[in-house]
């Protein structure tokens, strides 16, 4: 009866064995499913964020082609400014009393 035991015995731990080994082979699959998963979408992730980079550098070098084109416009308006004041007072002032005069000769003739 020893010897039957002892190959009943180890029967059934190759039984359970073989159970816990099936079932690691499914858990070993899920686990290699979910690495791939992670896998491709880390790899699309990385596309994304070259192609994300690419567009800022071109945003970056518009921006500063803009930022140069402003600053020579406010650099002409700031010179233009300067040089002519007492002419664009003097037209200010000719024609706020124009103005004045439409203003006055409309409310006269009413």
């Amino acid at each position: 009866t020893g010897e039957g035991a002892a190959a009943g015995s180890y029967g059934y731990t190759n039984s359970g064995y073989s159970v816990y080994e099936e079932e690691n082979d499914r858990l070993t699959e899920s686990l290699r499913t979910k690495v791939s998963a992670i896998k491709s979408l880390s790899i699309e992730i990385g596309t994304e964020v070259k192609n994300q980079n690419k567009m800022l550098s071109e945003m970056e070098t518009d921006f500063d082609s803009t930022g140069g084109l402003l600053g020579a416009t406010m650099g002409r308006l700031r010179t233009l400014s300067r040089g002519s004041q007492t002419k664009l007072l003097c037209y200010m002032m000719l024609f706020s009393l124009f103005v004045f005069f439409v203003i006055y000769w409309i409310i006269k003739l009413r």
